[in-house]
């Protein structure tokens, strides 16, 4: 066939122009006999064309439209051929009855076909058939995954990780193939997509894919099995001694991609056995050494990664990535150092050997990597560097794209912490690039960055506070002059000259959208309300309120008139304006949420803000400051939203394979802050009510859910954790219970409970809810629930708790047990759980506990001290005092400045209604231990002796 280059741009032309319909009309010339295969053939890219930009096609149109495109089977063009199984993928998921072509696919999936036949007709065929008919064609795809011919047998691999994820039993069965595959040679390639010829001479392959999406497919199989994910990164690591599964000779990657993926699993081990860490990380140390950059770099890469790595391998990484800094090639360059980057901001001690071959980058042609450069080097480097790392940094802020200037203002956000001496440096740095160009996202890192440094660096607010006001003058970002305007109405008030930025408001309201002049007369509210304002400030506040009354948005109106209401009551401003505490959002959505989708909360009464905890706005900032580095983490490690299914990486389907939320081998998603506890104990109340049994307690609000604690250790055959959850009448044990037995079947699990002394009159049991089955690595979860017969009683008792079960054999490969067998009855002891004080209370943030510790004074207080020889430190002492309190720590507690003495200060409600606080106060010396003081004052006196005990 032959081609012109006019002619391509004529089509090039037609494509951009196309019409739905038009496109729709031309259809009928796959009717036609005999086949044109050109003009089918460009027809077909019309409609691929079509679908990718997004038009949609009516079932009926795309029904009929993928029919007519079978007919083009008849016509042998492999170029054809190839077009039309690309448009059946592409219009299987809006056409109906796309089975029916199954039988022509499944022709050219046999192994007399076209190589080219085979791998187009396999990735289709799985692309529509349904996980019901799968069994239909097993035997091919089996057949297909062992073939020698590298495309035929990726080509299975890959449909094989897609299909896991809707049929994952009968996928399961095909390990063996998979094996096969991993250590089979790939002998050869078919022939040219290009050429169109039909011969079946064999063309070397170089590349190895194979091995890469075999491995995927065995990691998808077996990653429920941690044992056998484990003898799979030892298989192909040669420490595979053992023999079974993959037993003999190691085989050898050859597959640098493969070898990627394998460090990668060797990590997700590590982070679920830390046990593994030394031998999984003499791995790694390894793979280091690997004639692959790519290995080399992902090996070190996963060593800086490791949480608690020692400083041999963590320095070999280091050394590695060096080396990498010195590359030719500008990939090799930037994965170092973006990765020396993230490493920098944990352990920059260990950076700091790479300072010089950083410099040398800061010239670099490659921006991002230059970028990178200084940013890690103002991460690493003293006081004395960061004048003229500034200064070169502001010589090509003009030049690299918003992405990198988010990283630059982070970097220097990050700083003003480190360096509060170089504050004015830094303020003229942020004021510099905020009039240059640039969108939302570069602009807001900059504005917070200003911001931190005014909150943390008293001695530059004013200066901040002027460069704020003079960004708002020209800022076209409504939510950034809204957020500006809140800052200004924060803190504003408190400085010498509060007048200066009252101008700067007022003009606001005169000149900006009705949102932004909304925003404005809240902040004038704020310099109203203040407790610093003189009298002639809040006349002036008045007279500028009252202009507003007249605006012509009938929010700005209501938010004035309201501001003038509230200068006037004291009661008012305490709770509106001077309150530092706010509502817990996530949680308060999602109550919201929970109450507007019930039809029957609106007849049981108005929805209760008494529910919704609240917090402080420091630990509001906190909250968010944590999401920004989590966020900024995903950016530096290059952790992205998946793109879509059309366009994505095999590497990223892969990954959506194997990566199964909430199973063993992931890596558990813990709340790392208060507001993950909030919302985690929401979703625990939610789940709760889910339970007849339990729901059948009434409208009982849940009091407290204490942190997960293991019962069993994480390599045992049973997994078993427990979750204490406080009502005001009853107390809910939950069991998570994992099974890790491939070859068995748990059935009618439950956990039976006996106190350690006498609770009869206090609590009795009266629910227990089993988990009716249990397949290997399929989590469970029972309930327990006792009963408060006495609620003024608050027992301090120890459970034994033991797992009963009855087993069934199973296979393996499918989790369903044999016929006829009825099992036998077994149990499991567990270590026992504790119920103490800290259960009952509920950690919730109180405004302004220091008024409330001394309105409540010394009759209401219990005070004891300790001597705690076991602690060999502050930190670890205040986190268990923590544990067994149960109550909210306020800023700094757990955080100790010094390792000698501390002072920490918690706050709650017992029973979510009895105001507690509690102080201590903490000295440490080396071989004596921990002495403490412990002071509870309560609105119940009975509650602070409780609370004081519960140490005890």
């Amino acid at each position: 066939m032959s081609w012109k280059k006019d002619e391509d741009s004529d089509e090039l032309g037609a494509l951009l122009n196309l019409d739905h319909s038009a496109v729709l009309q031309e259809a009928r010339i796959f009717n036609q006999t005999p086949i044109r295969p050109r003009q089918s053939r460009l027809l077909l890219a019309k409609i691929v064309f079509l679908l990718y930009r997004g038009d949609s096609i009516p079932t009926i149109d795309a029904t009929n439209l993928f029919f007519s495109i079978t007919k083009l089977f008849q016509c042998k063009d492999m170029s054809l051929r190839q077009m039309v199984y690309l448009t059946i993928k592409e219009l299987s998921t809006v056409s109906e009855d796309v089975i029916m072509v199954t039988s022509s696919l499944m022709k050219d999936m046999q192994p007399k076909s076209e190589i080219t036949y085979r791998a187009n007709a396999i990735r289709a065929l799985c692309k529509i058939v349904d996980p019901s008919m799968l069994p239909g064609i097993e035997r091919l795809l089996k057949a297909a995954i062992v073939e020698k011919l590298p495309s035929i047998a990726s080509a299975a691999l890959v449909s094989s990780i897609h299909l896991f994820t809707d049929a994952k039993d009968v996928v399961r069965r095909w390990g063996n193939e998979a094996s096969e595959a991993l250590n089979g040679k790939a002998l050869s390639m078919g022939p040219s997509f290009f050429s169109g010829s039909a011969n079946q001479n064999q063309v070397v392959s170089t590349s190895n894919i194979v091995q890469y999406h075999a491995i995927g497919l065995l990691y998808a199989i077996r990653q429920h099995d941690r044992m056998a994910v484990l003898k799979l990164v030892q298989t192909f690591s040669g420490q595979n001694k053992s023999g079974g599964w993959m037993s003999g000779p190691s085989p050898t990657l050859r597959s640098n991609m493969a070898h990627v993926m394998l460090i990668r699993y060797a990590v997700r081990v590590m982070e679920n056995d830390p046990s593994l860490l030394p031998q999984l990380c003499t791995l790694l140390q390894e793979w280091m050494s690997h004639s692959s950059d790519m290995v080399s770099l992902e090996a070190a890469r996963a060593v800086c990664q490791l949480k608690d790595v020692d400083s041999r391998p963590l320095t070999q990484a280091v050394g590695v990535l060096q080396m990498f800094l010195g590359s030719p090639r500008a990939t090799a360059r930037f994965a170092a150092i973006r990765t020396l980057n993230t490493l920098a901001r944990t352990h920059p001690e260990a950076v700091q050997p790479c300072n010089v071959d950083m410099e040398n980058l800061i010239t670099d042609k490659n921006r991002s990597v230059a970028t990178f450069a200084i940013t890690t080097l103002l991460k690493t480097g003293n006081e004395a560097s960061v004048d003229r790392l500034m200064k070169q940094m502001q010589g090509f802020m003009a030049e690299i794209s918003d992405e990198f200037k988010i990283i630059v203002a982070e970097a220097v956000r990050s700083l003003c912490r480190k360096f509060p001496g170089k504050h004015s440096l830094f303020l003229s740095f942020l004021s510099g690039v905020l009039r240059d160009e640039g969108g939302y996202e570069f602009k807001r890192s900059a504005i917070e960055a200003i911001i931190d440094l005014a909150k943390n660096v008293p001695e530059c607010k004013e200066t901040a506070l002027a460069h704020l006001c003079e960004f708002i003058e020209d800022c076209e970002f409504t939510k950034l002059s809204v957020r500006v305007l809140y800052f200004l109405g924060e803190e504003g008030p408190l400085t010498a000259k509060p007048t200066i930025y009252i101008r700067h408001i007022y003009n606001r309201v005169v000149l900006e959208n009705a949102v932004v002049r909304a925003a404005a007369v809240n902040a004038l509210a704020k310099f109203g309300a203040s407790s610093a304002a003189d009298p002639s400030l809040q006349r002036s506040v008045r007279v500028l309120l009252k202009r507003c009354l007249d605006d012509r948005d009938d929010e700005v109106r209501d938010r004035s008139a309201w501001a003038l209401r509230m200068m006037d009551n004291e009661k008012t401003k305490d709770k509106y304006v001077r309150d530092d505490s706010t509502f817990a959002l996530a949680v308060l959505e999602r109550k919201l949420v929970e109450y507007c989708a019930d039809p029957a909360a609106s007849l049981k009464g108005k929805f209760s803000f008494e529910s919704v905890p609240r917090i402080s706005r420091a630990q509001e900032e906190e909250s968010r400051n944590q999401a920004r580095l989590e966020n900024m983490d995903a950016v530096l490690t290059g952790t992205t939203i998946s793109a879509p299914s059309s366009t994505r990486p095999i590497g990223a389907g892969i990954s959506e394979a194997i990566e199964t939320p909430g199973t063993p081998m992931s890596p558990g998603v813990s709340g790392s802050g208060f507001m993950d506890e909030f919302e985690q104990q929401a979703r625990y109340a939610s789940q709760l009510n889910a339970i007849p049994e339990i729901a059948a307690f009434g409208d009982q609000p849940l009091v407290s859910s204490r942190k997960p604690v293991d019962l069993t250790e994480a390599e045992t055959e049973y997994v078993v954790r427990c979750i204490k959850h406080v009502y005001d009448g009853h107390i809910v044990f939950q069991f998570d219970v994992t099974n890790t037995i491939p070859e068995q079947v748990l059935e009618q699990i439950e956990v039976a409970m006996e106190p350690e002394e006498d609770i009869d009159g206090v609590l009795e049991p009266v629910v227990v809810v089993p988990i009716p089955e249990l397949k290997c690595n399929q989590p469970g979860t029972a309930y327990v629930a006792f009963a408060r017969a006495d609620t003024e009683t608050f027992p301090s008792v120890s459970f034994a708790c033991t797992l009963k079960f009855i087993v069934k054999e199973c296979d393996p490969a499918t989790g369903e047990p044999e016929e006829g067998d009825d099992g036998f009855e077994d149990e499991y002891s567990l270590e026992a759980t504790d119920l103490g004080a800290g259960d009952f209370m509920q950690s919730t943030y109180i405004p302004d506990s220091h008024s409330l510790w001394e309105v409540l004074g010394q009759d209401a207080e219990a005070i004891e001290t300790f001597a705690l020889a076991n602690f060999d430190g502050i930190e670890e002492c205040i986190t268990k005092v923590n544990d067994l309190l149960g109550m909210s720590p306020l800023d700094g507690a757990l955080k100790p400045k010094s390792k000698a003495a501390h002072q920490a200060v918690f706050t709650g409600k017992w029973m979510g209604r009895v105001k507690t606080v509690a102080r201590t106060r903490m000295t440490y010396q080396k071989g004596a231990g921990v002495t403490m003081e412990l002071a509870v004052r309560s609105e119940d006196q009975g509650v602070s002796e409780l609370m004081v005990a519960a140490i005890a």
